[in-house]
């Protein structure tokens, strides 16, 4: 059975892993102002730093509709596939995966994963179910394997501001002006398919950053060895090379990917954002059926 992996486009994986993994990418919805986008297609992560700049305001992302799932799932055996593993978004942050599924229920062979991640947490079981494809599993197993390792995948970012938090709504602002007062660095983590504050670091921001990764290293108990992900969004000069270096040299992992966040996690938590994510369930063995 030929098997397509697909995913929304808040995968944040980078365009080169897309390729050497032949993953096909469902672009979500940006709107700036009036403006109707596709994430990663027709805007990208600095049209909103302009946007911003130049407004003082934030897009407004948005799931696709059931048609257009329905489309886009046509598409793809159209091109000779024979099953479809797609994964989502967090159901608890967008209309993504209910709108898919109701796609892929007047279809066959379309098997829709709400990975309850956000970024490359849903990469890493991307990235896994691919490995799985190329094993020879079955696209209903390669299903319910991804299923059943989404609440071991940690996924968590620093943030360095809570501007944009604040902009788009989620935070208020007597909390941002606290935030500035005191130096505060919140941590974000992803915990039942919703997005929460882990920790509240104080002082300035690298050195914040290296308390986040010491507080990661702490809390890695089981992991998938297989690979991990930092992620961020546009940085100061050296902090995303001081965070690789410093997973690297933890020696857990056989490889650190680095990947650039999309317009998702851009649009609520502005630049300076940066994370490590991996899966901490031990590795589950792989069986081909």
């Amino acid at each position: 059975m030929k098997i397509k992996i697909s995913a929304d486009s808040t995968c944040d994986l980078s365009q080169e892993l897309i390729e050497q993994n032949n993953i096909s990418i469902m672009p979500l919805s940006v709107s700036l102002g009036d403006k109707s986008c596709l994430d990663g297609v027709t805007i990208v992560p600095q049209d909103i730093y302009d946007y911003y700049a130049a407004t003082k305001k934030l897009p407004k992302s948005g799931a696709r509709s059931v048609e257009e799932y329905s489309e886009y799932f046509d598409s793809i055996f159209a091109e000779g596939y024979d099953a479809v593993v797609h994964f989502t978004i967090s159901a608890d942050m967008s209309a993504s995966f209910n709108n898919a599924d109701l796609a892929a229920k007047e279809l066959q062979n379309v098997f829709v994963v709400d990975s309850r991640q956000l970024s490359t947490g849903i990469g890493l079981l991307v990235l896994d179910a691919c490995d799985m494809a190329a094993d020879g599993m079955s696209a209903e197993n390669i299903a319910a394997r991804a299923n059943s390792r989404t609440a071991a995948t940690r996924s968590s970012f620093i943030i360095d501001t809570l501007e944009f938090l604040y902009k788009g709504g989620r935070c208020s602002a007597l909390a941002l002006l606290g935030a500035n007062l005191l130096q505060i660095k919140p941590c974000l983590e992803v915990k039942g398919g919703l997005i929460g504050v882990s920790s509240k670091p104080i002082g300035r921001y690298r050195r914040c950053v290296a308390k986040y990764c010491e507080n990661i290293k702490n809390g890695i108990t089981n992991p998938d060895k297989k690979r991990c992900f930092v992620t961020h969004t546009q940085m100061d000069e050296g902090i995303t090379e001081e965070v690789v270096a410093t997973v690297k040299s933890w020696g857990i992992f056989d490889e650190v990917l680095e990947t650039t966040a999309g317009c998702t996690v851009t649009t609520h938590c502005g630049a300076n954002t940066i994370g490590i994510l991996y899966i901490n369930d031990g590795g589950l063995p792989t069986k081909r059926a």
